[in-house]
């Protein structure tokens, strides 16, 4: 599918890839279709593609309100007049134990990493068959291709995502339906998901401190958003089933299929060793 011209839908676009990605949209000329719950951010992002010779709009949205989402499709839909491309990319992270972590925490990040991408893909998918073309680009992550201790919420709405998507893609393909998906995993990318995360005191305690705990994964976020948006487009482009970003997004996948017991038991003494 080529983007010249068409109508992309990015959710979570105030920052990090979300905003990345509404950049390169619009440098390959696409009309982009902008929201956020962070309408400061959103702005921002706003003022950055305005002027370049395509259609911009936003709105403040909350991926995890279902009527707020089949709202906002159809307001691009009627602004836009068609739609060609949603991007579900909003999440939230929340590091804790299964035993440490308050329902609440659990609850709230589901809402926006999978109910935000089923909310997404269920109402611009009808707005996506009737513009004749199009496609739906779903965020997992490597966490959604191996587990890892104190990621329990984030890797349950990472996996779920992936099958979601992986389903759909083929549902799509035996309907003949002019719409495709992609699922994406990215690896450590430099953005605020790991700032803004909620952190359980047990695993700020394990590493020292919140503020330490996200310190470790800026040392270990090695992609630029950029970078990461400019392979999510080449993928559409491409009609590409799954993309890694990052060489550690390959690593990890590799090792996603080697025996379970094999990298959990590595992970377990690494966790082990950290404690003390």
């Amino acid at each position: 599918m080529r983007l010249d011209g068409r109508v992309a839908a990015v959710t979570g676009a105030a920052s990090g890839i979300g905003r990345s990605l509404a950049r390169e949209l619009v440098r390959r000329g696409a009309h982009v279709a902008l929201c956020d719950v962070d309408a400061a951010g959103l702005a921002a992002t706003v003022s950055t593609c305005e002027g370049r010779g395509v259609k911009v709009s936003h709105q403040i949205v909350d991926v995890a309100d279902a009527d707020a989402v089949a709202a906002w499709a159809d307001a691009v839909a009627d602004t836009h007049e068609q739609v060609n491309l949603i991007i579900n990319n909003a999440g939230v992270a929340v590091a804790g134990t299964l035993a440490g972590m308050p329902r609440a925490d659990l609850e709230w990040l589901m809402g926006v990493n999978f109910w935000g991408v089923v909310n997404g893909t269920t109402s611009f998918l009808p707005h996506l068959e009737a513009a004749g073309e199009g496609h739906v680009v779903n965020i997992s992550s490597v966490f959604g291709l191996v587990s890892v201790p104190s990621q329990s919420a984030y890797n349950a709405s990472k996996f779920a995502v992936r099958g979601y998507t992986d389903a759909l893609r083929m549902e799509l393909e035996i309907e003949r339906s002019p719409v495709s998906c992609t699922t994406v995993h990215p690896g450590g990318i430099r953005t605020d998901i790991a700032r803004n995360a909620r952190i359980n005191d047990t695993v700020a305690d394990s590493v020292g401190s919140a503020d330490a705990a996200r310190r470790g994964f800026d040392r270990v976020a090695r992609t630029s958003p950029e970078r990461a948006a400019r392979a999510i487009l080449d993928a559409v482009e491409r009609d590409r089933r799954r993309v890694l970003i990052g060489a550690d997004a390959r690593v990890i996948d590799g090792v996603s299929r080697l025996p379970a017991g094999w990298y959990q038991r590595l992970l377990v003494a690494g966790a082990r060793r950290r404690r003390g």
